[in-house]
């Protein structure tokens, strides 16, 4: 996620144990560096919380003790003395963690944030099989989308409880404010009309078609300019022109400015494995805001806007996705859904979590 969850505090990885600790357990995190970070402690308990976090880190000619590394970790568990492991991030620390689970006779709880066997790990042989086996041995399993549910559901024939948990956001950061004063703040002229996105500006994460319907709405729109933000590949780069406006890679908060300066936001997703599965969080990011959309008819983005077909566009096809921005920046839709947030998710998954180590 090119975030560090201790750090920067970011995303489910940080809120799942937070809250959980909030909710008066005590938690320990054991992380794995596999960017050479600085190993260590960090001690965040409180009067509110017992929350420690544990990060090793293999350096340089060490990264050969990769290997190893489940091995460390179970003797640092055996010390902890879990009641239940929960297990997330990627492939190796899922199935990791039911072996953990399996040799400490806990139960197990795999989180999924995203279709693992789309990640690059998955690529190596008897990874995808690894995988699918931890999964199924998982007491629970949370993902981050309804599609994936059903995936684990139907294709792994996962024998634990199967739930959809979405990835939430900052609403206090993503809300609802004045355009105008927005424009301003990111230096955009306040008398035009704004269609644009943020995010990684990558070919597999369906920029392209992007880019392709720009060249439409340019020429037939000229009161409309195109406004984005995020890094992108030096052989891909973004569009150029008086009406493009790249505002560089913004700090989170500015995303939200960004937001709330456009007239219709973009989330475009591919139709692959890992499109399939996941959940883009510009979606919520961009509802909080009150930003009308149009978003690729791909797996969640299919649930989360059945009510409102109009905004979704043909994954992949740059004329559809034009011609809906055109119908939004003329007829704006907006989409209004309950976007709950980290302690009310976690507080309502919490019950189903401690029942299981009273059911083992």
């Amino acid at each position: 996620m090119s975030k560090d969850v201790i750090l920067d505090k970011y995303a489910r990885l940080y809120e799942i144990p937070n809250q959980l600790a909030l909710l008066g357990h005590q938690v320990e995190c054991f992380c794995l560096s596999y960017q050479s970070h600085d190993e260590g402690n960090w001690d965040e308990s409180n009067e509110l919380k017992s929350l420690i976090w544990h990060s090793k880190s293999y350096k340089g000619f060490k990264k050969a003790g990769l290997v190893a590394y489940p091995f460390v970790l179970l003797q640092q568990l055996k010390q902890y003395q879990p009641d239940i492991i929960i297990a997330a991030s990627d492939i190796p620390h899922i199935v990791w963690g039911a072996w953990c689970s399996r040799k400490l006779n806990v139960p197990f709880v795999a989180d999924l944030y995203d279709n693992f066997e789309g990640f690059g790990q998955a690529r190596i042989p008897g990874m995808k099989s690894l995988l699918r086996k931890a999964v199924c041995k998982a007491h629970l399993i949370t993902t981050t989308s309804q599609p994936l549910a059903d995936l684990v559901s139907q294709e792994y024939r996962a024998k634990g409880i199967v739930l959809s948990m979405p990835s939430t956001i900052d609403t206090e950061i993503f809300v609802a404010r004045d355009k105008v004063t927005a424009r301003k703040q990111l230096g955009l002229p306040i008398d035009r009309l704004y269609i644009g996105t943020a995010g990684g500006l990558y070919r597999d994460k369906g920029v392209q078609v992007i880019y392709e319907a720009w060249e439409k709405i340019k020429s037939e729109l000229p009161n409309v300019d195109l406004v984005i933000a995020g890094p992108y590949e030096k052989e891909y780069s973004p569009p150029v022109g008086d009406r493009v406006h790249y505002l560089g890679a913004l700090p989170h908060y500015q995303v939200a400015t960004l937001f709330q300066a456009l007239d219709v936001g973009i989330i475009s997703i591919l139709d692959t494995p890992f499109g399939r599965y996941c959940f883009p969080q510009k979606a919520y990011e961009m509802l909080a805001c009150h930003l009308p959309v149009v978003v690729a008819n791909i797996g969640e983005m299919n649930y989360l806007f059945k009510d409102v077909p109009q905004t979704l566009f043909e994954a992949g096809d740059a004329e559809d996705l034009a011609l809906k921005l055109a119908q939004q920046l003329n007829t704006p839709r907006h989409t209004r859904i309950a976007i709950k947030d980290w302690e009310t998710i976690i507080k309502d998954i919490e019950p189903l979590i401690t029942s299981l180590k009273l059911q083992h």
